[in-house]
C-alpha cells in the first residue's frame, strides 16, 4: 500500500524536524518535505504534490490560513491539517472556511497525531472536542449579536428575534414550529408579526433586510 505523503509547513525548523521524526515512526506515512512558510510550501508543491499538508498558522511571508486557501484552489485533492499552538476561534473558523480538513493543537500526543493524519487522508474532519467547543461558542456569540441587533432596531421580542434568525438561516414554517414546539398557526402568527415590525411583506424581503444589518 502506498504511504501517505506529508508536507510540513512550519517556520520553527527544530519543531518541524521533531514532527517529522514522530510521524515517520508510522510505516504508513512519509514526509516529502519541510517548508518554512506558506509560500515555500506552495513552491515545493509544484514539483512534489503531497497527500496531506500539516500547516502551522503563524508564519512569515504567507500564514497558514492564506496558504490553505491557495493550496485548496490549486490542489483541491490535497488535505490540509492545521497543527498549531493557537486555539483562537477566529483562526479556527478562518482555516476551516478556507478549506482546512481539521485543526489540531501542538500538545497532541504522537499516536493521536499519526491517527489524525490517517483519518484526514481518509476524508474525515479532525476537530478535538476542545476546538469544537470554541467553534460552538463563537457561533453563539455571532447569533447573540444578531438577536440584539434585531431587538434594538425593530423592537422584536426574544422569541421573535429567535424565529427571525431561523427564517434567515432557511428554516421553513413547519421546521420552526417543530423545533420550538409551537403549533404551525402560532409559528405563522410570530412570522407575520416579524414581517410587520421589519416593514416587509415576504420572507425574501425580510431576509434581505436582515442581510443589510448583519
Amino acid at each position: 500500500m502506498d504511504k501517505i505523503r506529508v508536507l510540513i509547513a512550519d517556520d520553527q525548523r527544530l519543531l518541524a524536524e521533531g514532527i517529522r521524526s514522530v510521524i515517520e515512526t508510522s510505516d504508513a506515512i512519509e514526509v516529502v518535505g519541510i517548508a518554512s512558510d506558506g509560500a515555500e510550501a506552495l513552491s515545493m508543491m509544484q514539483e512534489n504534490v503531497p497527500d496531506v499538508v500539516l500547516m502551522d498558522i503563524r508564519m512569515p511571508n504567507m500564514n497558514g490560513v492564506v496558504a490553505t486557501k491557495e493550496i485548496k484552489a490549486s490542489y483541491p485533492q490535497v488535505k490540509v491539517l492545521i497543527l498549531t499552538t493557537f486555539d483562537d476561534s477566529d483562526y479556527i473558523l478562518n482555516a476551516l472556511n478556507n478549506g482546512a480538513s481539521g485543526y489540531l493543537l501542538k500538545d497532541i500526543g504522537a499516536a493521536a497525531l499519526i491517527e489524525a493524519i490517517k483519518n484526514t487522508h481518509a476524508g474525515d474532519t479532525i476537530l478535538p472536542s476542545k476546538i469544537a467547543q470554541k467553534i460552538v461558542s463563537a457561533a453563539k456569540m455571532v447569533s447573540n449579536d444578531k438577536e440584539i441587533k434585531l431587538k434594538k432596531l425593530f423592537g422584536l421580542s426574544d422569541r421573535e428575534a429567535e424565529i427571525a434568525l431561523m427564517l434567515y438561516d432557511g428554516f421553513t414554517n413547519r421546521q420552526i414550529a417543530s423545533a420550538l414546539k409551537l403549533s404551525e398557526g402560532t409559528s405563522r402568527n410570530y412570522i407575520s408579526a416579524i414581517y410587520m415590525k421589519l416593514s416587509c411583506d415576504s420572507r425574501a424581503a425580510a431576509i434581505q433586510k436582515m442581510k443589510e444589518i448583519f
